[in-house]
C-alpha cells in the first residue's frame, strides 16, 4: 500500500500519511500525538460499541426506538439506499420534481419485467479482446424507484451547475479517453475504486450505485460511526465540538465533525484528499486529478420511522461554479451486511498489470 493512501486499522480509518504529515510545519509533535491518541480512543470506543450492540444490529433498525439510552436521536441499524432514481433529472421531466404514483408504478413494472427477462436469458461466452464482460444481472440491485425525478434537488433544475474552467478541462480530458479511462503509466494511476482503496472518496462514497448500497450505523456517547458496505468504508464522526485539524492532514473521505440540530445529525466534512473529486460521473475520474483540498461537505441525517432522510450539500469551487445538493432516503434493512472482499493488490490488478506486460512484449516483437 502506498504511503499516501488510507490505512484501515481493524475498522477505524486512521490515516496520517507519509508525505502530508512529513510536510506539516504548523502542527507540533505533541499535537500530532494528541490526534493519534484520539483515534486510538475512537478505535477502542468503536469496538466496545460493536460488542454492546450486536444483538440490535443483527435485525436492522429497531422500530419505535427514537433515542439512545444517553438521549441522542437513534440512527442505529442497517440501512439500504437505491440507485434507481437518476442523479440528474432527465429532460423529459423538465420542471417536475416528482412523478405521479401511476408513473412510478409503470417504471417499477418495466424494471421487474426487464429483470425477469435477463434472469431467463441464456448464458453467453465471452471472447478475448475488447470487453470480456462483467457482472451479470444477478449482481445488480436496481431497487425501488422513488417518486423523485432526480437525486439532485439543488439547483432546482435537477441538473448539475456549470463547471469552472478547471472542471471543464478535467471533464473533457477524461471523457475523450478510450472507455472513459486513459492509458495509464502505473498502477497508481488506475481508479481508486478499481484498486479497492475507496469508492472515489467523499462525497462519492455515500452515493448509491448498482449494488452493495448498504450502511450500518453505530452510536456511542460522543460518536456516530458509519460503515459503508462498498468499499468497506468506515466514517467516524465525533460530536464533542473539537476543532478541525490542520489542512495538511487529509483522508480520502475527509475528516468529519458532527452535531445535532433537533433530531437531525449534521456532519461537516473537510480535509479531503486532494486527489478526490466531486466531478460526475465520478467513476470516470481517476486518483490523480482531484479537487478535494478545497471541498466542503454538509450532510443531514434525519430518521423518520423506518427510513433516514439523507441530504448532502457539496461545495467544490475548483470544479463547479456553485454548490449543489443531493437527497435520497435510506430504508431500514432487516438483514445483515456481508464482507465486501475487495482489497488493494487483488487479482484484478495483477491481471491488468500482466496484460500490460503482454502488450509490451507484443509491441517489442514487432520491432
Amino acid at each position: 500500500m502506498s504511503m499516501n493512501q488510507p490505512l484501515i486499522l481493524r475498522g477505524v480509518c486512521a490515516t496520517f500519511v507519509g508525505r502530508e504529515l512529513a510536510a506539516e510545519t504548523l502542527v507540533s509533535a505533541s499535537y500530532i500525538g494528541e490526534v493519534v491518541m484520539s483515534y486510538r480512543r475512537i478505535r477502542v470506543g468503536s469496538i466496545l460499541t460493536v460488542v454492546a450492540a450486536l444483538s440490535v444490529f443483527a435485525s436492522g433498525a429497531v422500530a419505535g426506538q427514537s433515542t439512545t439510552p444517553w438521549g441522542d436521536p437513534d440512527l442505529q441499524g442497517i440501512w439500504h439506499s437505491s440507485g434507481a432514481t437518476p442523479m440528474e433529472r432527465p429532460d423529459e421531466y423538465e420542471g417536475r420534481q416528482t412523478l405521479s404514483e401511476e408513473e412510478v408504478s409503470e417504471i417499477r413494472a418495466e424494471t421487474d419485467a426487464r429483470n425477469e427477462a435477463l434472469s431467463l436469458a441464456e448464458a453467453r461466452r465471452t471472447q478475448a479482446g475488447g470487453s470480456v464482460g462483467a457482472y451479470n444481472n444477478f449482481w445488480m440491485e436496481r431497487g425501488a424507484r422513488s417518486n423523485r425525478t432526480s437525486m439532485l434537488v439543488d439547483p432546482p433544475s435537477g441538473k448539475f451547475p456549470p463547471l469552472t474552467q478547471a472542471g471543464e478541462s478535467a471533464s473533457t480530458s477524461r471523457l475523450k479517453a478510450p472507455g472513459g479511462m486513459e492509458l495509464d503509466d502505473t498502477w497508481e494511476d488506475r481508479h481508486i475504486w478499481e484498486r479497492c482503496v475507496t469508492r472515489g472518496g467523499m462525497p462519492n462514497a455515500m452515493f448509491p450505485r448498482s449494488y452493495n448500497n448498504n450502511m450500518q450505523v453505530f452510536q456511542s456517547p460522543g460518536y456516530v460511526v458509519m460503515l459503508l458496505e462498498q468499499v468497506h468504508e468506515l466514517r467516524v464522526v465525533p460530536l464533542d465540538g473539537r476543532p478541525q485539524v490542520s489542512g495538511q492532514i487529509t483522508q480520502w473521505n475527509g475528516l468529519s465533525r458532527g452535531h445535532w440540530e433537533g433530531d437531525t445529525l449534521v456532519v461537516e466534512t473537510a480535509n479531503i484528499d486532494a486527489r478526490a473529486s466531486a466531478l460526475q460521473p465520478w467513476s470516470l475520474f481517476s486518483s490523480h486529478e482531484g479537487s478535494g483540498k478545497g471541498m466542503k461537505l454538509v450532510e443531514r441525517f434525519t430518521r423518520v420511522g423506518d427510513r433516514i432522510e439523507y441530504e448532502i450539500e457539496v461545495s467544490d469551487p475548483q470544479m463547479y461554479t456553485r454548490p449543489w445538493t443531493v437527497a435520497f432516503p435510506f430504508e431500514a434493512l432487516n438483514d445483515i451486511m456481508y464482507e465486501y472482499a475487495c482489497h488493494e493488490g487483488n487479482e484484478g490488478m495483477v491481471g491488468i498489470l500482466a496484460g500490460g506486460r503482454a502488450e509490451d512484449a507484443q509491441e517489442a516483437a514487432k520491432r
